[in-house]
């Protein structure tokens, strides 16, 4: 495993969609949002190594702003058959927001599944400044929708989840993910702070959905085989779904 500064984003060598997406994320934030930096630990936050002989490689950026204690987007890599974004918004605990959450996942030149979703971490339907918003954005339809996962029950009624079929919806997954994110950022940014007593449920119910996360075998396996069951670990918990 190495671990160092990379020459470039890994998103020139990805998958036009997931490049497309990163870039609109990343403007999205410098627009909206007021961002600071976060800091990582060294070796987590550029990695590369070897997965059944092919390069694995992980890329993770970070910011914090006045409403998130982390703003988080992954790329990652395996050798030419896999393309991964994952990204997540942690609200601090004095705001009531859903968590912002979306991943891509392809190879091989298309998509195999994307998901996005604001998922309520107060265990109850999204706030209603919130379903306002939502509600003003067009119907969409997709050919292939998925089924979400036994841990799924942390998304939404919006949740977008399915197998894009062709560029014309992977087109529409990158402009519904946008949508998403600046109502995201644009509620945070008037978003005044909670009671303490309700900070204490907000922060566990964000655990809670982190932990039902944790449950994503897939990601984890391949984490151990590539890098070792003890660096998946802290890489999970510390990185990806850190619970505090």
């Amino acid at each position: 495993m190495a671990t160092q500064t990379p020459p470039e984003s890994l998103r020139f060598r990805q998958l036009d969609t997931i490049h497309r997406l990163a870039d609109r994320i990343e403007s999205i934030w410098r627009t909206e949002l007021d961002l600071e930096p976060y800091e990582m630990p060294e070796d987590l936050g550029y990695v590369e190594g070897t997965l059944e002989g092919e390069r694995i490689t992980i890329e993770n950026c970070c910011f914090q702003t006045r409403e998130f204690r982390k703003l988080h987007l992954e790329l990652a890599q395996v050798g030419q058959s896999l393309d991964i974004l994952h990204c997540v918004m942690f609200p601090r605990s004095q705001f009531e927001l859903p968590m912002f959450g979306a991943d891509l996942v392809g190879g091989r030149g298309q998509l195999g599944m994307a998901i996005a979703d604001l998922s309520p971490i107060a265990r109850s339907e999204q706030l209603p400044t919130y379903r306002a918003a939502l509600d003003q954005l067009p119907e969409l339809t997709f050919s292939q929708p998925r089924t979400f996962p036994q841990w799924g029950d942390i998304f939404s009624s919006d949740c977008l989840f399915v197998r894009p079929a062709g560029a014309e919806e992977e087109q529409k997954i990158i402009d519904r993910i946008g949508d998403f994110l600046t109502i995201h950022c644009r509620q945070a940014q008037a978003a005044q702070p909670v009671t303490r007593d309700r900070e204490e449920e907000l922060m566990a119910g964000q655990k809670r959905y982190c932990q039902q996360q944790l449950q994503n075998d897939k990601t984890r396996r391949v984490l151990e085989k590539a890098f070792g069951n003890e660096w998946a670990e802290r890489y999970m918990t510390q990185v990806l779904f850190d619970v505090l």
